[in-house]
C-alpha cells in the first residue's frame, strides 16, 4: 500500500503533528481537535510504505488512522503513550 499524507503542525501545540489524507481538508478532523491545535501550518508532503520508517510513529498505525479516520495525530513523545497526556 502507498498512500501520500500532508504533514501539518498546529500554532498551539509543539511537537504534535497532524497527518492528513487529503491537503487542506480537515473535514475528518475532530472540531475540538482542530481547535486545540491552532491555526495549522503544512511541513511537508510525504509519501508512506509499509517499508518505509517514521521517526516517532509506526507507519502501519500511521497507515491505518488515515484509512479509518482520515487522519493520524503524532502527539510529542511525552504523551505518546497511553496514560500519559497532558493533564486536565
Amino acid at each position: 500500500m502507498k498512500k501520500t499524507c500532508y504533514i501539518y503542525k498546529g500554532s498551539r501545540e509543539p511537537d504534535t503533528y497532524l497527518f492528513m489524507e487529503k491537503e487542506d481538508d480537515c473535514s475528518m478532523v475532530p472540531d475540538e481537535l482542530l481547535s486545540m491545535l491552532g491555526k495549522l501550518e503544512l511541513v511537508m508532503e510525504l509519501e508512506l510504505t509499509q517499508e518505509r520508517r517514521l521517526a516517532r510513529a509506526d507507519v502501519s498505525t500511521v497507515l491505518k488512522s488515515i484509512k479509518d479516520q482520515g487522519y493520524y495525530l503524532q502527539l510529542p513523545p511525552k504523551y505518546a503513550h497511553p496514560g500519559s497526556g497532558p493533564p486536565n
